[in-house]
């Protein structure tokens, strides 16, 4: 078994498992949601497994990242109120996944 190392957000594995408080996996990342270039992390795309519906979870409830798996502060009762996710705009990573910029944010030259 690999042991989990703690990683800083832009290293989050793509799908890697997202479990809620009780530890159960709720879903797998499918995008982050930040600004690369500020070092800014808003929080994840996750693909839920109940529903398949993509979702995101707000940096504020995102507890630790690790080379394995992400552990959030999400309640097993929350997960089903989680705000969809909006598509705007994307930018891809290194590690296969997507990086998504708010259209709000500024674009560099």
């Amino acid at each position: 078994m690999e042991e989990e190392q703690q990683v800083a957000w832009i290293a989050t594995p793509y799908r890697a498992p997202v479990l809620d408080t009780e530890g159960n996996e709720l879903g797998t990342t499918e995008s982050l949601l930040g600004d690369e270039q500020s070092d800014i992390f808003h929080g994840l795309a996750v693909k839920l497994r109940s529903s398949g519906a993509v979702v995101e979870i707000p940096a504020a409830q995102v507890q630790r990242i690790t080379t394995v798996r992400v552990y959030t502060t999400v309640e097993p009762d929350q997960v089903d109120a989680l705000a969809r996710y909006r598509e705007d705009h994307w930018f891809h990573l290194g590690w296969g996944g997507l990086f998504q910029k708010r259209p709000e944010w500024k674009q560099r030259p």
